[in-house]
């Protein structure tokens, strides 16, 4: 009598019957499937063992499941994502998802570069300076309304130049004589010192420091020789054509100042009005 040959689990006799073996153990095709296959989570069938079987996330679907909850699309060997636990092929996810790059209207699939700014998106290469038509990238950029520029065009486009050099202030600067001026190019005409955050006057419209002003144009006081600038309150006196610092106007003989009070000349000398009547006796 020949060995039986039967199902592990129903005791069928597999002979001139398919089985399939598991675990050392045979099985017939309906019995195996019950035992061991997965059920769709589509449509919650088994998924037979001779059925191509697709898996994601714990779950498992018949091939012909595994589709696009929008359109019905087979994702069985396509890219797809998952949104609240729908499947949706790319296309419907970037139509309902995805935003649009303002430039090309078209759609920043997920996964590719993008720039965002102001609440709108653009492809990296379509995020370019309005000047150049170069892509900005990661670099700063200058918004001005609808419209961006890499700092280098703009700077040329709309940035001041500096009266001196000609180039542009990107940013502080001097104003004189309503001219922009870079600081390091604002200087004394005379010894080019720097003149930013110093006092200075002119002459002629060009700037001076107040020594070089006091030393090329400011007359000399008659006492001290030295010049009279009249900057910073400083007060003085004039008589004819010399002038005086107001410390400096004393009588010539006894050093009385002679600010506020009558005064006599004597030649290049001033005198106070004792002194004046002393030299008449």
């Amino acid at each position: 009598m020949a060995d039986s040959f039967d199902c592990d689990n129903c005791k069928e006799s597999l002979y001139g019957r398919k089985y399939i073996q598991s675990d050392d153990s045979p099985y017939c095709i309906p019995c195996y499937d019950s035992l061991f296959s997965n059920t769709c989570d589509e449509c919650k069938e088994l998924i037979g063992h001779d059925a191509r079987e697709l898996f994601y996330e714990d779950r498992h679907y018949h091939e012909h499941c595994f589709r696009c909850f929008r359109c019905d699309r087979s994702l069985a060997d396509e890219p797809f994502t998952s949104q609240d636990e729908a499947l949706l092929c790319n296309d419907c996810y970037c139509n309902e998802y995805s935003s649009k790059c303002v430039a090309c209207d078209k759609i920043v699939m997920p996964g590719t570069r993008k720039l965002e700014y102001g609440g709108s998106t653009w492809h990296e290469g379509c995020f370019i300076c309005h000047s150049c038509e170069q892509p900005i990238g990661s670099k700063s950029f200058i918004p001005d309304k609808d419209e961006h520029y890499c700092v280098s065009c703009y700077e040329d486009k709309f940035a001041p130049r500096c009266t001196r050099c000609k180039k542009t202030l990107a940013k502080g600067g001097v104003t004189y004589r309503d001219e922009p001026w870079h600081k390091e190019c604002f200087v004394c005409t005379s010894c080019k010192t720097q003149l930013a955050g110093q006092h200075f006057t002119s002459r002629d419209e060009n700037p001076y420091c107040l020594k070089c002003f006091g030393s090329l144009y400011a007359k000399k006081c008659e006492a001290c020789s030295k010049p009279i600038t009249g900057f910073g309150g400083g007060k003085y006196i004039s008589f004819e054509d010399r002038q005086w610092h107001q410390p400096c106007f004393t009588c010539t003989q006894c050093s009385a100042s002679l600010v506020g009070a009558g005064f006599f000349p004597d030649g290049d000398r001033i005198l106070c009005r004792d002194c004046n009547s002393n030299s008449n006796l």
